[in-house]
């Protein structure tokens, strides 16, 4: 008798390993083979003109896309327009108020008006206000919802008709690991992409009839220089370092180039969700079957952070500046902001 001889069991495992891989290696050929090309297709980014928005332009034009960028400052558009169009891409921008339903219908229009159509959109467009829920105020909530959910809401409004009557569309909806776990000191900026998750996640299975795929892009912390934008209230000078140095970490946060490569291979695979990073994919798990444990981990992250104040004033990123706030670590934000055109005021 052979005893080297494999056992049922073992033949048994064998072919289904066997069959797995064959599985996996034709899954990944009929992905390839069906896979949207960029190559000449029309992207519309929002908040194009800088940060994340200004990075995935660049990728999308390096797969031979033609861009129009949207955003609020005319003069970061053009920015970035000359950028673009120095590395040989063609780009228009358009600037526009995007919490204004008509002003974002009108860009909509215009791109296809010049374009002929509208292929990708990208709604990237975004503000974060950052701060203890003590010194938040209404309004701080009703702004959050009107650039995080409202406006790509109205993109897609917008977009819509024009992809249902070419028969095919792509919509990327960039929202943030703050949309599956509330942090602290960002309750406004994780309510409002809390609300743009479910909406991306609903449009999904809708429109998949239509031959419109949308993916739901759910970022960590990311290297793209936005802190100095961003909206401040407490102890603004605390409140910006804690933000500026763990959004700057290299072991923390995301490289900005990396990112949109994988937002953009995971639009032309047509991939429901994508979730850019190992720590953001472990804390989605880990929320599922244990949100007892990840509420008191924030409640335990809240007591480092720093105390509300009695002012509810209001302050960006480059106003709350300090020695806290500088230093190797935040060097690297700081590089990515001229990187990626976030210097302007």
């Amino acid at each position: 008798m052979d005893n080297n001889a494999p056992t049922p069991l073992q033949k048994t495992l064998g072919w289904i390993g066997a069959g797995l891989g064959v599985l996996m290696v034709a899954n990944a050929v009929y992905s390839e083979l069906n896979k949207f090309r960029t190559a000449g297709k029309v992207v519309l980014i929002t908040g194009g003109s800088r940060g994340l928005g200004l990075v995935l332009a660049r990728e999308f034009a390096a797969r031979g896309a033609k861009l129009a960028l949207c955003a609020r400052s005319a003069d970061a558009l053009e920015i970035a327009r000359q950028e673009l169009e120095r590395n040989g891409a063609e780009v228009i921008t358009r600037p526009a108020d995007l919490t204004n339903q008509h002003e974002v219908k009108a860009v909509i229009d215009d791109v296809v008006r010049h374009y002929g159509t509208i292929d990708v959109l990208v709604n990237n467009a975004g503000i974060i206000q950052v701060g203890p829920v003590e010194n938040m105020e209404i309004a701080d909530y009703e702004e959050a919802m009107k650039i995080n959910f409202w406006a790509p809401l109205y993109a897609i409004h917008a977009s819509l008709p024009y992809f249902k009557s070419q028969g095919e569309g792509r919509i990327v909806n960039i929202t943030s690991i703050g949309g599956k776990i509330a942090v602290p000191h960002l309750t406004p900026y994780s309510a409002s992409k809390f609300a743009a998750v479910g909406l991306s996640e609903g449009l999904n299975a809708e429109l998949k009839r239509s031959n419109i795929k949308v993916t739901t892009v759910v970022p960590n912390l990311m290297r793209t220089g936005s802190p100095r934008n961003i909206d401040v209230k407490g102890d603004h000078e605390k409140e910006y370092a804690w933000f500026k140095i763990t959004g700057s970490s290299p072991l923390i946060s995301q490289d900005a180039e990396t990112a949109a490569k994988h937002i953009v291979n995971a639009m032309e695979h047509g991939e429901n969700e994508a979730i850019l990073s190992l720590s953001g994919k472990l804390a989605s798990i880990v929320k599922g079957f244990a949100p007892g444990w990840v509420g008191t981990v924030m409640a335990l992250t809240n007591s480092f952070l720093p105390k509300p104040t009695v002012s509810n004033e209001t302050k960006k990123g480059y106003e709350a500046e300090s020695p806290m706030s500088r230093g190797r670590v935040a060097s690297y934000s700081d590089r990515a902001a001229v990187k990626n055109n976030e210097v302007g005021k």
